[in-house]
């Protein structure tokens, strides 16, 4: 039995080099939200979240004022028990959204506390399906000043080129014309066996709109279109699912195993990119994949590697781990000490115990910010 003595919490904000644009919204900076479990034999686990923009500073008082304190003295190992009581403490502010992500974030760190006091590494202390490595996708193709078609498909080409048989772009911000141009363009840079995923980032309001892109985008045979409507239109995602041939995929941003099992029941969706940041942490991630698998549906997680790696390949319905080559765009590479190693469009799973990396103090003190009229870049609540 290990005790918690301590639940603490950093907010970094990491400024992008150069603003990006989906194809609903600007990005300028990205916050995240740091959590770090101890226990009262001096071990520690870590978890964190995204924090969007500017709303960092909502989940660290979700951290320390609603969730954390619940957790000091409790047994770490009693990881089903905790998530309950934070889960029903919090059923009044929030069962999604920031307070959702802050127990996301903590719910990481007690599942890489026990695999680190246990010596292994986290996908083996889950119960392993695969021996080192799982099938991963390079995801880019954003919307950036300048970048036409042709250099859209030179960026794709590289990632073929770096060994990934599965990439991935935005579509969905221009008119069904021009986004045909692009998807054009990188499906003949990359040749006819790649994956080409599509990624609309919520971008259409309606069926009739969404058919009259698909209708253009279909030729060139994309392996799915994610997140075509607003996360909540359930109903249009199960429309368009009924009239394209190509995988309507969505749930990055859904919380909740409840909310899935919607999604599944009105087959509105062929694949589910459930995220463990944002879904309830690994406990509810783990749920969810397990109900996908009764359905028959795949589970590709969105984003964030460094942790989905680990949930993939302890998962039998899970496919590709979503991978961001650079830290531009999705920097949170930027505020840890070990990143992952990708080898023939497969990320190789790391064999140190725990997550298999450690928050960079350096980096920390460099992007992390203070509470109003706080002293330490660390909450901590003992």
């Amino acid at each position: 039995m290990s005790r918690i003595a301590s639940v603490a919490v950093c907010i970094a904000r990491v400024p992008l080099d150069n603003a990006v644009t989906f194809s609903t919204r600007t990005v300028l900076a990205r916050e995240y939200c740091l959590v770090k479990v101890k226990s009262v034999d001096g071990a520690e686990g870590i978890g964190y979240c995204y924090a969007v923009n500017t709303s960092g500073r909502l989940l660290s008082v979700a951290v320390t004022d609603l969730l954390g304190r619940r957790l000091i003295g409790q047994d770490s190992l009693r990881v089903e028990g905790l998530w309950q009581e934070m889960y029903q403490e919090a059923l009044l502010q929030g069962r999604a959204g920031a307070v959702m992500r802050a127990l996301s974030a903590i719910d990481i760190a007690l599942w890489d506390l026990n695999a680190r006091a246990a010596g292994l590494s986290l996908y083996k202390y889950l119960g392993s399906m695969v021996e080192d490595r799982v099938p991963a996708y390079a995801s880019g193709g954003y919307y950036l000043p300048g970048k036409t078609p042709r250099k859209l498909g030179k960026e794709l080409a590289g990632y073929v080129r770096d060994g990934f048989k599965a990439v991935k772009m935005k579509t969905g911000r221009l008119s069904p014309r021009e986004e045909e141009a692009r998807v054009r363009a990188a499906r003949d840079a990359i040749g006819p066996d790649v994956l080409l995923m599509l990624d609309a980032n919520n971008a259409w309001r309606d069926l009739p709109t969404a058919l009259r892109y698909m209708d253009r985008l279909e030729p060139y045979d994309p392996y799915w279109i994610e997140e075509p409507f607003s996360p909540d239109d359930l109903d249009n995602h199960a429309r368009l699912a009924e009239r394209t041939r190509v995988t309507v995929a969505t749930g990055e941003i859904e919380a909740g195993r409840w909310r899935f099992k919607e999604l599944l029941d009105k087959q509105a969706a062929g694949i589910l990119q459930t995220d463990a940041t944002v879904c309830g942490g690994i406990s509810e991630w783990r749920r969810i994949a397990a109900t996908a698998a009764s359905y028959g549906v795949t589970v590709s997680p969105h984003a964030w590697h460094d942790v989905h790696v680990h949930l993939a390949a302890s998962a039998p319905n899970a496919g590709h781990v979503e991978f961001m080559p650079d830290d531009h765009i999705v920097n949170f590479r930027r505020l840890i000490d070990t990143q992952l190693v990708a080898k023939n469009g497969d990320l190789l799973l790391p064999q140190t115990p725990g997550l298999g990396f450690n928050f960079d103090s350096a980096a920390v003190r460099k992007y992390g910010t203070r509470a109003p009229g706080g002293k330490d870049l660390w909450q901590v609540v003992r």
